[in-house]
């Protein structure tokens, strides 16, 4: 073969080669388009857009009165996509941009506006598509912000960006803050009312769908691919704010006072079993207390002496025991230790008298002498009052108590546990706990289990209301429940309770209580520490509210009387003060010799609505919307005052506010002198006077 004839071949052999490698990739191409094409073309989109979640705005809790506790309101993260629509030709954009400088500058004051106007060129040059602007901006700045050059050519041309960010805020602050909670990204269970409605308070997640662009950031897309969020629900709960800010502040006052570690107060409204206050504040520096545990629903430690009404009510229910059997008080005896009053004195007393001075001995002489050889029949009283289940509570974190019976604890003692039990150790119950059990008293023996939430509303509308879950309909006799009643006003009126907690206005019920705790891990006998409590319920003849009050480890005196019973006494007072309803039997007294409270001269509707309130029946001559006062020697009499047209009123003796009403109507216009009552007037009543004519008038 010649070398031409060689060359061609190597030139037709190179030449098939490339035409075949042509046809293979032609042919792998077709595949990629026809055969492969969907599978690329969503590999591809899903790495230039994909969906990201849109946080819904949480629902509000109200408090039983319509004041609102925690809301979230919206913040907006302003970004800006510099090459927008509306403004990818230059003209636009630099004939505005200065202008917008000028209005971002004025709003939000933390940059001048050739500043901003400088940024905002610099990111255009820098090809930015997502251009922070600025961060947490209010919804009302956002809507004036949409108003700006550049931004008000449309929604989505102008080049704003607005990412939501919901803001959670309370705004009575510190006000049950541990009852409403909180939501932590970081714990999957949250707390308070926000972590047990957090189903309904959360919302519904919606999407947006975002586009990827240089550097790796996500952009919206526009809000037309937008699922939109669902807002959460709106809790109402029990609490009332006003007495919220009584509890925390009488507890607090008290805490810093006795120098105390934590102490907790919760109040419940008898009937229903609605909590209106709770309170817990635990001592992070001297003199500085803070809510950090919920003490009220978790904080579980023996009870104490305010135990004693169980015993007690077992002992009557069994009818081993009368409120005149007579029994020792100061010692008590048992195998391994010596059962003591806390003020030890040796006598004879009835069993009433025994409970109303808080006697250790008397309380555990009677349950052992008479459940020493049958303990389960003392303790299933207590299963029977439910004192060792939980009691399902609307919010988490309720302690599980402890109450030991014969067969199911091998830690009990045959010589010790029953006796200690009867005057409340060797037991674990939450303040809650307790309380409920002096409220099924003062609710007539029904027992209901506390609740924190009374309805759950959309839109307005109740979605789910609760009510009241009876946990016993009868905890004891009507016989037993007269008798602990009269008992427990006994210890207000002439036991531990009558220095501090008595008040001659109205009846209070309740029960003292001064526990040893232990130490942590180091046990009762490391440093003594005690808790002192007070739980009772008020007014005793028609109890309306139960109230407990637990403090725990005071420095110096820690008696539950001296200690708690000043809060309690403090809380009780303050709400039947504020109460109309608890004292509406107040006797009607008639105008006569005896002087009225004074009052100014004005509108006879208000006036006759505060005597009533104070329990006056003024008499009053007429009808008329207005009066005068006259005072005499035979008393206060009421004189009518009917307006007449182009006729000077007679405003002697009204406050400013009923004088300058009745003037203006007359078409006067009027100068003041000094404050008070009007003392007297320029033009005499009963002149008649024309539109726009003066008037002085002087008060005192």
């Amino acid at each position: 073969m010649n070398i031409r004839a060689n060359i061609l071949l190597r030139v037709y052999l190179a030449f098939g080669l490339i035409v075949l490698f042509a046809f293979a990739v032609f042919l792998r191409l077709g595949q990629v388009q026809f055969v492969q094409g969907k599978k690329w073309k969503a590999m591809a989109d899903s790495l230039s857009t994909r969906y990201v979640s849109v946080e819904a705005t949480r629902g509000n809790i109200y408090s039983n009165d319509g004041s609102l506790l925690a809301t979230s309101i919206p913040e907006y993260e302003l970004r800006m996509d510099m090459f927008a629509g509306g403004i990818t030709e230059d003209k636009v954009f630099n004939e505005k941009v200065d202008s917008l400088g000028y209005k971002l500058a004025q709003i939000f004051q933390d940059k001048t506006a050739k500043e901003y106007a400088r940024y905002l060129r610099k990111g255009r040059q820098d090809s930015a598509r997502y251009l922070l602007i600025h961060r947490k901006v209010g919804y009302a700045d956002l809507k004036t912000i949409r108003t700006f050059p550049l931004y008000n050519i449309g929604k989505f041309s102008g080049g704003l960006i607005a990412v939501q960010q919901n803001k959670r805020i309370l705004p009575f602050q510190a006000l049950a803050a541990r009852t409403i909670g909180y939501k932590n990204e970081n714990v999957a269970n949250g707390v308070g009312l926000e972590g047990a409605y957090k189903e309904y308070i959360n919302g519904e997640t919606g999407k947006r769908l975002m586009q990827r662009i240089a550097g790796g950031v996500y952009i919206p897309v526009n809000e037309e691919a937008e699922v939109a969020p669902k807002d959460g629900a709106d809790i109402i709960s029990t609490i009332d704010v006003n007495m919220q800010d009584l509890a925390q502040s009488a507890l607090e006052k008290q805490l810093i006072k006795s120098q105390a570690d934590h102490g907790t107060v919760i109040l419940m409204e008898v009937a229903t079993g609605e909590i209106r206050a709770v309170a817990n504040f635990s001592k992070v520096e001297e003199g500085v207390y803070k809510e950090k545990f919920n003490y009220a629903i978790a904080g579980n430690q023996d009870p104490g002496s305010t135990f004693k009404l169980a015993s007690y009510m077992a002992l009557l229910e069994d009818k081993l025991i009368d409120t005149n059997t007579m029994i020792g008080t100061g010692y008590y005896q048992i195998p391994g230790k010596l059962i003591k009053d806390s003020h030890p004195k040796i006598e004879t007393v009835t069993a009433k008298k025994a409970f109303e001075e808080s006697s250790n001995a008397a309380i555990a002489k009677l349950i052992n002498m008479h459940y020493g050889s049958d303990p389960m029949k003392f303790t299933d009283h207590l299963y029977d009052w439910q004192l060792n289940k939980k009691m399902d509570l609307q919010i988490p974190g309720e302690a599980t108590p402890v109450v030991k019976n014969i067969k199911a604890n091998r830690s009990w003692n045959k010589n010790m546990t029953l006796p200690q039990m009867a005057y409340g150790y060797e037991m674990q119950l939450t303040p809650l706990k307790m309380l409920t059990l002096y409220n099924a008293v003062a609710n007539n023996g029904k027992m209901v289990a506390p609740i924190f939430v009374k309805e759950i509303r959309r839109l307005g509308n109740p979605i789910e209301q609760f009510k009241a879950r009876v946990m016993n309909d009868k905890i004891c006799s009507d016989v037993t429940l007269s008798k602990i009643k009269k008992m427990l006003e006994g210890v207000v009126t002439e036991g531990s309770g009558k220095r501090i907690v008595y008040n001659p206005l109205y009846p209070i019920a309740g029960k003292t209580g001064t526990a040893q705790v232990a130490d942590a891990n180091k046990g009762y006998k490391a440093k003594k520490q005690y808790q002192a409590s007070f739980v009772g319920y008020f007014p005793a003849d028609k109890p309306k509210y139960s109230l407990i009050v637990v403090i725990n480890d005071p420095k110096g005196d820690y008696y539950g009387a001296s200690v708690s019973g000043p809060v309690f006494r403090e809380i009780a007072d303050r709400i039947y003060a504020s109460d109309m309803q608890m004292y509406n039997d107040v006797p009607t007294r008639l105008v006569g010799n005896t002087g009225t409270p004074p009052t100014k001269a004005g509108q006879s509707k208000a006036t006759q609505k505060v005597y009533k309130a104070f329990g006056f029946k003024p008499l009053f001559a007429s009808k008329s919307e207005y009066y005068n006062i006259i005072d005499t020697s035979a008393g206060t009499i009421f004189q009518e005052n009917n307006e007449r047209k182009g006729v000077m009123p007679n405003v002697a003796g009204m406050g400013l506010k009923d004088a300058l009403y009745l003037l203006g109507n007359a078409g006067l216009k009027t100068k003041v002198f000094g404050s008070g009552k009007v003392i007297s007037q320029s033009i005499a009543a009963g002149t008649k006077v024309g539109k726009g004519l003066g008037v002085q008038i002087e008060l005192n």
